[in-house]
């Protein structure tokens, strides 16, 4: 039996902090050895998204690395490795599994009637890579901004 640890990546944006993540992160690192890596597309804004996209600065991916990364680590009771990628979410995975190698994938991602990433569908397409892929949607609060 294979008692290395499975590499888990786990993809986020505005949902990289949240309970919902946090709760399935704790929950996939009781079920055995896990190393898990988050990766946060660098997400274009405006007239970014058009022009040089690739040329974006990263310091929003930046900071949601450092918010959200304690976090995961004591969900996970492990450190977590963070790392920006491509900022089409697609790209940014298959970038992230061709060049590591992952076991399988965590998407989190806004509630459906807001998220950018379920109207692509992006969990589908993730799963075209052969790996299981696992979707978390956060729960928005009453009266909270998407």
């Amino acid at each position: 039996m294979d008692s290395s640890p499975k590499r888990v990546l786990v993809v986020a944006h505005r949902t990289a902090a949240t309970p919902a993540l946090l709760d399935a992160v704790r929950e996939r690192a009781a079920r055995g050895p896990t190393a898990f890596t988050l990766l946060v597309p660098n997400v274009a804004h405006g007239l970014h998204r058009v022009v040089d996209a690739e040329d974006q600065a990263q310091d929003e991916a930046q900071a949601v690395l450092e918010l959200a990364l304690p976090l995961l680590e004591e969900a996970a009771g492990a450190p977590v490795e963070g790392i920006v990628g491509d900022p089409e979410p697609l790209n940014a995975v298959q970038d992230a599994v061709n060049l590591r190698g992952f076991d399988e994938i965590i998407i989190s991602t806004l509630p459906a009637r807001v998220s950018r990433w379920l109207r692509l569908d992006l969990p589908h397409k993730v799963g075209g890579l052969g790996l299981p892929v696992t979707t978390i949607t956060a729960r928005q609060r009453e009266g909270s901004p998407a």
